[in-house]
């Protein structure tokens, strides 16, 4: 689906990829409904998109709150006059400690996001893609969806989950005008650590320079680019195809190098 022209919801739109995506958006010619629960985070993205001003709204919002955003709906369509698609961009990481000694709370709220609240967003936007003459789902996992990573075990399964709903979601749509893409970024420079309160220091490598991170509007641009090209999936980041290779091939010897690579 060419987004030209068309109205999409992004949410997680006020920072990191979600912004980027809002922006490359924009650029290409789209409407933007933005949804963050940080509502200063919203106004920046704004900001920088003020020559755009005119083709956006924002939208306040917990995705966790099933009924805030079965009413948003109707909001984004009165709005900009339609939907024509979503990408799930929001969500959280877990702090670096293992299952054993993770508490319910954060366990529950990192599968709220992660999981129901693209699942929201699915179910109450889907019935409305179905009725445009083009529709389109972009759903964000992880590369931490497909690969073990210590001390993200309920991150990664939340972001498994997306993974695996959003492909199912694809063979169910096959005879539908709504297109599917499932994204699997890597290693992204966002400020997603900062937003879901954990603090870890960034790894180097032997000459003491950090690990190059694909950046965010990077990122965004082969999102939507596989969102053009009605892709099945993308890999955002040369990591992450890397990984997903190896992990195809050796799935015991890519979880080995990622616990290695996580001791150093």
């Amino acid at each position: 689906m060419k987004v030209n022209g068309k109205t999409l919801v992004v949410t997680g739109g006020g920072s990191g990829m979600g912004r980027e995506l809002v922006l490359e958006l924009l650029h290409r010619g789209a409407r933007v409904a933005i949804l963050d629960i940080n509502e200063e985070s919203l106004f920046e993205t704004v900001r920088l998109a003020f020559d755009h001003r005119e083709k956006l709204s924002t939208h306040v919002i917990d995705i966790t709150d099933k009924a805030a955003i079965e009413a948003l709906v109707d909001e984004v369509k009165q709005i900009h006059g339609s939907v024509d698609g979503i990408i799930n961009n929001a969500g959280v990481i877990q702090p670096f400690i293992k299952v054993n000694d993770l508490g319910y709370d954060k366990i529950e709220q990192v599968m709220n996001i992660n999981f129901y609240g693209t699942l929201y967003m699915v179910k109450s936007f889907l019935p409305e893609l179905l009725k445009r003459p083009e529709g389109y789902i972009l759903n964000v996992s992880s590369m931490g969806g497909f690969l073990p990573v210590p001390g993200q075990s309920i991150y990664g399964a939340s972001k498994a989950a997306v993974k695996l709903m959003t492909e199912a979601l694809h063979s169910e749509l096959l005879d539908t005008n709504v297109g599917v893409t499932i994204a699997f970024p890597g290693a992204v420079k966002t400020n997603i650590m900062k937003n879901s309160q954990v603090v870890r220091e960034s790894k180097s490598d032997a000459s003491g320079k950090e690990h190059k991170l694909t950046s965010a509007s990077a990122a965004a641009k082969m999102m939507i680019d596989a969102i053009e090209a009605n892709q099945y999936r993308v890999m955002v980041g040369n990591d992450a195809k890397m990984m997903d290779r190896l992990y195809r091939l050796m799935p015991k010897k890519a979880a080995a190098v990622i616990a290695e690579k996580l001791k150093n």
